[in-house]
């Protein structure tokens, strides 16, 4: 992954944030740093709670954590999340994202993989007409 940042078009990542955020009321963040201090699903929790993705209305928050320098990755949802989606579901979207992340294809991984949990999110959290964004689409970024 050492020309991850080189291939990432955040824009396209934004915007397809964006575009699952008009069909559900879904709250999905990117999270990039080089390093993962830490076990990765550790690290993930945190940066999901200091994004403060926890306090969403629907608690439907989910977030792309990676750690490209140390190939790491993970995908998380927040409870009203995971008391809809079974564990296989992750799973599934986990799989699919490192096979592009080995492909070099990071931009379409990620965009791919914000566009199926929305997809999934859709069915039970359909977007509502008072729906406001509650947290930014911009990708965060840790030790750059």
């Amino acid at each position: 992954m050492k020309s991850f940042q080189n291939h990432l078009d955040e824009e396209k990542i934004v915007a397809a944030i964006a575009e699952v955020e008009l069909t559900a009321t879904a709250e999905i963040r990117v999270h990039i740093e080089k390093k993962c201090p830490e076990e990765v699903l550790d690290r993930a929790v945190e940066v999901f709670a200091s994004l403060h993705m926890h306090q969403t209305r629907h608690r439907n928050g989910a977030l792309l954590y990676i750690a490209y320098q140390d190939q790491k990755f993970a995908i998380i949802g927040d409870a009203g999340i995971n008391a809809k989606v079974g564990e296989d579901f992750w799973d599934r979207e986990q799989k699919q994202l490192a096979h592009h992340f080995r492909q070099g294809e990071y931009t379409e991984g990620i965009c791919r993989c914000i566009r199926d949990i929305g997809s999934e999110l859709q069915k039970y959290f359909p977007y509502e007409e008072e729906d406001i964004n509650e947290l930014p689409d911009d990708i965060s970024y840790g030790d750059q």
